[in-house]
């Protein structure tokens, strides 16, 4: 896949995470695909993707991400992103279970995709979860 095919690829992947649209984001997935979110400690993987990610979007209902840099090579994208929205379902990070504050809030983070078939074969998040905690409320980690 071309450079630029892959970033209009990506720029349709993020719109589709943007607008929620769980269609439009498993259409993008190849079969078997994983999703890891090591800053959270969770890992779906396959059809559990889709509902891993819906999970998500229940929790975090106005969730968007504002692309800050993008770098493309063959069959591998790496985004830095910054993600905006409003906590109101319960999430766990690094085995800290947070209950809805209704809060909202603003953190980094980057996206490691790798490509298989012009498809997002996975998607390894790493995001600044304790900027994120802190604006939550947890001004200590134990």
């Amino acid at each position: 896949m071309s450079g630029a095919n892959l970033r209009a690829a990506i720029a349709r992947y993020n719109d589709a995470w943007n607008a929620h649209d769980l269609d439009a984001i498993v259409a993008h997935h190849a079969a078997g695909m994983v999703f890891e979110n090591h800053t959270a400690g969770e890992r779906a993987e396959g059809d559990a993707v889709r509902d891993h990610i819906a999970g998500i979007f229940a929790g975090w209902p106005d969730l968007a991400f504002e692309e800050r840099r993008l770098y493309v090579c063959e069959d591998l994208v790496v985004q830095e992103w910054t993600a905006r929205g409003t906590h109101e379902g319960p999430m766990t990070r690094s085995g800290i279970k947070v209950e809805p504050t209704g809060k909202k809030v603003e953190y980094r983070g980057m996206d490691i995709i790798p490509i298989r078939d012009g498809l997002v074969a996975r998607k390894d998040v790493y995001s600044d979860g304790v900027t994120l905690l802190r604006q939550l409320g947890l001004t200590e980690i134990a």
